[in-house]
């Protein structure tokens, strides 16, 4: 009956060129849907490194007799500050200084109350991820205190915090970094647990008008000195990755 229809004869055959067509350019094909979506995907991730806490972190203090708990556990930090200032700190290698991008998990048990962090003597924040960039002219020798770096005329800092009463997203001046430093406002004070992804190029073009040099250094603070609180965190699953 099929056989009789000129009609169903026409179809079959115009399937069966359809399907030599697709089989001989198939490979062409998987090419091009490839780099379709290469294409909407629009930058790809080259390298993500994930940083362990436990590898070459060192604590900076700022006063003899302030410090925070830090505890380091591969990839994990947990933190207590009791009225107390201090940073945990490392320095990349230089395979990563070309690191546009960041991710990390935090979480905040219990936080410091809301504060401007534009005032000096007034600034506690449960936390903030540093990201420091420096031309590599102007790298400091391997045994230098992170105070060196911050302090480097060439230096610039972008600080990601949970803390203060500003909105997400706010682009801060610091009152300590002047114009070497811009705070980014990713939480405000509070309790709770978040995943954070950031843009480090974009972030940087915004805060200071230019393109980052190396991503040479990073830091993670906790601060309460100023409000005599108390502050229960973690940092968590943090990676530098290099995208295009």
């Amino acid at each position: 009956m099929c056989k009789s229809n000129p009609l169903f004869a026409q179809w079959l055959s115009t399937a069966l060129v359809f399907c030599e067509v697709i089989y001989h350019f198939r490979s062409m094909i998987k090419t091009q849907l490839i780099s379709l979506l290469m294409f909407l995907c629009g930058w790809t991730y080259i390298a993500a490194d994930q940083v362990d806490f436990s590898d070459g972190w060192r604590e900076q203090r700022f006063s003899l007799f302030s410090s925070n708990e830090f505890e380091p556990s591969g990839e994990t930090l947990g933190i207590g500050s009791d009225g107390t200032v201090s940073m945990f700190w490392s320095r990349l290698p230089a395979r990563l200084w070309g690191s546009n991008q960041a991710r990390w998990d935090w979480e905040v048990t219990s936080s410091v109350p809301p504060t401007d962090l534009t005032l000096k003597g007034g600034d506690d924040r449960n936390l903030s991820v540093y990201f420091v960039f420096m031309p590599e002219t102007s790298i400091p020798a391997a045994n230098a205190k992170l105070t060196d770096l911050l302090g480097d005329d060439s230096a610039r800092i972008l600080m990601y915090v949970w803390g203060g009463n500003h909105m997400r997203g706010d682009i801060l001046p610091t009152p300590y970094l002047n114009e070497l430093g811009r705070t980014l406002i990713l939480r405000p004070a509070s309790t709770g647990q978040a995943s954070e992804r950031v843009n480090l190029r974009a972030d940087f073009q915004r805060a200071f008008g230019t393109e980052p040099t190396g991503l040479v250094g990073i830091a993670i603070s906790a601060d309460s000195d100023d409000t005599d609180t108390q502050i229960r965190a973690r940092v968590s699953n943090l990676r530098v990755e290099t995208a295009r």
